[in-house]
């Protein structure tokens, strides 16, 4: 039998289109399982890499130079909230009528400086010897710096000394060679109202009045008080000049930052002066002998309940001044009233008494402190997928106690700790954040009533991912929501 040559031409053909079939089929078998095994282990990969983002234990802590930039971001977005100047309640209110008897007066929360009642807070007024708290809050700077002592002794200067003072001044008593410690001092500043132990003080920590006097310029200036001006550290001089406001303002700031300043000094019920150890060796054998007896110039020590500070002042181009705080249940409030009226020291102290008390009460009758560290967290960690992070916090741009008003319960302190927090954050920030920007907030509400919004702003910069990050950053984003879900 022949074949032909066609014939066995497409055998041969045939039988390589077999192989090649068999050889594709083979590869087929074994690239498909790798495909098969390799989606298996992508998906896996993703899963676990993802898994990373419900894991907030990721987020590192802000290094120094981080907080710091945020906090002067933040200062300069807020900074009514964040500053130390007074401000309005963040709520609004119809504003009380109060039969104050001053010409001035101005009452605020001392944890936040939200303004409760004002009377013609700007005027501007001499402060008398409220001046000896600005002496005071040098003293404790200096001391916080390590420049001095509690403990260091003065000398007196000769014109601090009683016998070359005004007549009507107000005094320690301070003399010749008498060895007086700052701590005395601070007593004789802080009860007396000693014009001498300003003088002393003055010169020990700048060496004459008129430096010292420059320095209370600075500081009042330094702390923004742009109406405050002294001329003299004693307050005995009309030309020191302020405004109830911006002393309102420096007493908040004095307390805060110098606490100890009101259980050591102005809460002090009296003053002994001079002690033997004061006095010079020709004078020693005398004993306490001539030691004078001094009650605090604050007429509502004792009789105020709270009250434990802080100070008064008298010349007659100011009339009454009085600065005075007390503080119930962790509430502190603070007022200033000044150009109080009277003749003679005992009419003066009744409207001091009168008006600090009105004050007060009303204060404590129609506000209470709630504080939110102790209900809300100060940082709440949300994912960031599309980014070069995974993680950023969320932080209150601003963390004041809320001054809470009596609304519907049995007392203003009821009210305060019925107060909720309610925080708004996102599932989620994609791509990337910006520091100091809002991506939530916490509203304090008492009952339906908003009392006040805190924004939530990212602690950090998250710089947006190239594309195949926003890729699997997607893929992220349907997962979480899954998850929420």
């Amino acid at each position: 039998m022949k074949f032909s040559k066609v014939d066995l031409s497409d055998f041969v053909s045939e039988k390589k289109s077999v192989k090649k079939n068999s050889s594709q089929r083979n590869v087929c078998f074994i690239l498909l399982p790798c495909v098969f095994l390799g989606l298996i282990a992508c998906v896996l990969g993703f899963f676990l890499w993802s898994s990373a983002f419900f894991n907030p234990q990721n987020v590192k802590p802000l290094s120094e130079t981080q907080a710091s930039a945020l906090n002067s971001l933040l200062d300069t977005a807020y900074p009514l909230n964040r500053g130390q100047s007074l401000k309005p309640l963040p709520y609004p209110i119809v504003a009380a009528d109060l039969p104050v008897s001053s010409g001035a007066a101005i009452l605020v929360d001392a944890s936040n400086g939200c303004v409760l009642f004002e009377k013609n807070a700007d005027e501007i007024i001499p402060p008398a010897s409220i001046t000896k708290l600005f002496v005071m809050y040098i003293v404790f700077k200096e001391i916080e710096n390590g420049n001095l002592s509690l403990d260091d002794f003065v000398a007196p200067p000769e014109n601090s000394w009683t016998v070359n003072m005004p007549s009507d001044a107000s005094l320690m008593f301070l003399g010749q060679g008498h060895q007086v410690t700052v701590r005395e001092l601070l007593s004789g500043l802080a009860v007396a109202s000693g014009n001498d132990a300003a003088l002393a003080l003055a010169y020990k920590i700048s060496g004459s009045t008129k430096d010292f006097v420059a320095r209370m310029n600075y500081e009042a200036q330094a702390l923004g008080l742009q109406k405050t001006h002294f001329e003299e550290p004693s307050g005995y001089s009309e030309k020191n000049l302020t405004t109830a406001r911006e002393l309102a303002e420096f007493c908040r700031i004095y307390i805060n930052r110098y606490p100890e300043s009101l259980s050591d000094y102005h809460s002090a019920r009296e003053i002994r002066y001079p002690l033997e150890k004061n006095l010079p060796s020709w004078q020693k054998s005398r004993g306490d002998s001539m030691a004078v007896f001094q009650k605090n110039t604050n007429p509502l020590l004792g009789k105020l309940e709270g009250c434990d500070g802080l100070k008064t002042g008298f010349i007659y181009e100011s009339g009454y001044n009085l600065a005075l705080t007390a503080v119930r249940d962790g509430t502190r409030f603070l007022s200033v009233t000044m150009k109080g009226p009277g003749t003679g020291s005992a009419q003066g102290n009744f409207y001091r008494v009168k008006d600090g008390t009105l004050l007060m009460e009303w204060a404590f009758d129609s506000f209470a402190d709630f504080h939110p560290e102790k209900t809300i967290n100060s940082q709440y960690p949300v994912a960031v997928p599309g980014s070069k992070s995974k993680f950023v916090n969320l932080v209150p741009a601003w963390l004041n106690t809320l001054t809470v008003p009596h609304i519907s319960a049995s007392t203003a302190s009821e009210d305060a700790l019925s107060v909720k927090a309610e925080v708004q954050i996102p599932e989620f920030i994609f791509g990337g954040t910006k520091a100091g920007s809002v991506y939530g907030c916490v509203q304090y509400k008492l009952g339906n009533t908003v009392l006040e919004t805190v924004p939530l702003v990212a602690d950090r910069t998250a710089e947006k991912a190239n594309l195949w990050g926003q890729f699997w950053g997607k893929l992220v984003c349907f997962r979480l929501r899954k998850h929420q879900r």
